[in-house]
């Protein structure tokens, strides 16, 4: 797990200790979608020296094909064991990579180094980002041939204790394996709609937080397969019921200081912390199309099942966009409620810490807080309180997106043409199906 302090020097050490028979070195498309080169342990020394190569050009986002050579730059500190490919043969260990250019530069599709780079602009002014996210799933059960349904045994709820079925099993061993990997879990528990779980683990600096997501989907995946079950981080598979969130907690520290704290601010919120939320309220429109990153996403963002779509803020009720929860001193922070577990992590991190880095250099204020239920106030109403909403599409988040140069500075020229490229054949995509619903509507009466 990243954090773990392991040096370059350490790795080899701990792969002849730990058995390792072969090492993958991990990194994610623009997508988020984690790809990965396996390397006998005899290859590590020179994996570790950056000088792995692999074909950018068949990876999503990445290279055109006259310039696809692309080398793997390890992280040692994101150095573990996965204890799943752990045999009498060997074991199996992973790295997480930046990708880089055969001159050695830094590739500038790179969702991680997107994300290191807008790190490197806090660390500039004196910051360092912790975040702390609450990725929700979905387990249903595979059919006879392996492939997932949207068949469940679990009828729960917000924290129902059910009779053991394979859902509540398979979190209880999810749980276990983090753990074996390093991670502090903090919490799991059943979520609201049926079929739907949480695993909550420790608050860490942003890069960190970015890599754990990566080996969360892949553990809670893993696992699920194991027992027979099909975890899902689609926003919202199945109508009528919540969809999964992935709620980002946040701060800036300065040191060991958290930054947002401040005893005699309003709230007991600083300065800092109210330009931060001020910059997330101001580009919550912006950056919509990267926490929300598919057409379905929108199926999710909707009013009556407890996700955000106004763009407000409040203390404690969970109705708004940012919700700043209790907790003061160290653990002042802020969460916003609209990101979705089908993000890239790296880019999803990196605009949120744009959005806030911006709201301190241009000394943005929040409104007042919505401390009352803004899904009970009528249209009129919210917009006294001036009330804005998040977009409503995943093409009206993207005309937002291009309206928003800041936004699209965090990522870089390179990964906004071609995450566009790949939002806007998404959308093309679905905009020429035929759905059921519209044959149910349409068949039989035109």
């Amino acid at each position: 797990m990243t954090g773990t302090g392991v040096a370059t020097a350490d790795v080899l050490r701990l792969a002849e200790e730990q058995g390792v028979r072969f090492v993958l070195l991990q990194f994610t498309d623009i997508l988020g979608v984690v790809k990965n080169v396996a390397v006998p342990v005899e290859q590590l020394p020179k994996a570790l020296q950056g000088q792995i190569m692999f074909d950018g050009s068949s990876v999503h986002g990445f290279a055109r094909i006259e310039e696809s050579d692309m080398l793997l730059e390890p992280d040692p500190a994101t150095w573990v064991v996965l204890p799943w490919h752990q045999t009498e043969r060997g074991n199996t260990a992973r790295l997480i990579c930046d990708i880089r250019t055969p001159e050695g530069g830094p590739f500038a599709g790179c969702p991680r180094t997107a994300l290191k780079r807008v790190l490197a602009e806090a660390s500039e002014m004196g910051y360092t980002m912790m975040a702390g996210p609450e990725a929700e799933f979905f387990l249903f059960h595979l059919d006879p041939e392996g492939k997932p349904t949207l068949r469940t045994h679990d009828h729960g709820s917000y924290f129902d204790h059910s009779p053991i079925d394979r859902g509540e099993l398979a979190r209880r061993d999810m749980v276990i394996t983090l753990q074996d990997l390093g991670f502090r879990v903090e919490a799991s528990h059943h979520e609201a709609a049926p079929a739907q779980h949480e695993i909550d683990f420790a608050y860490d600096h942003a890069l960190a937080t970015a890599d754990n997501l990566v080996t969360f989907k892949l553990v809670v995946r893993t696992v699920a397969m194991r027992h027979g079950l099909h975890a899902t981080f689609m926003p919202k598979p199945l109508e009528g019921i919540n969809g999964s969130g992935m709620h980002t907690h946040q701060s800036l520290f300065r040191g060991d200081t958290n930054a947002f704290y401040d005893p005699e601010g309003p709230f007991q919120l600083s300065r800092i912390c109210l330009n931060y939320l001020g910059g997330l309220l101001h580009h919550a429109r912006g950056l919509t199309a990267v926490i929300n990153p598919l057409v379905n996403s929108y199926k999710r963002l909707v009013p009556g099942y407890e996700a955000p779509v106004y763009v407000c803020w409040s203390e404690g009720n969970r109705s708004p966009l940012v919700r700043v929860p209790a907790r003061r001193g160290r653990g002042t922070r802020l969460e916003l409620r609209s990101p979705d577990p089908a993000s890239n992590p790296y880019l999803a991190m990196a605009v949120m810490l744009k959005a806030g880095l911006d709201g301190l250099k241009q000394g943005m204020e929040p409104p007042p807080p919505v401390n009352c239920n803004v899904y009970s106030l009528a249209e009129g109403e919210r917009n006294g309180y001036n009330i804005g909403t998040l977009p409503g599409t995943l093409e009206e988040a993207l005309d937002e997106f291009l309206r928003d140069a800041v936004i699209q500075e965090a990522l870089g020229e390179h990964i906004v043409g071609r995450f566009l490229d790949a939002k806007r054949k998404e959308m093309e995509s679905f905009r020429t199906q035929v759905h059921a619903w519209e044959r149910e509507q349409y068949l039989a009466i035109f």
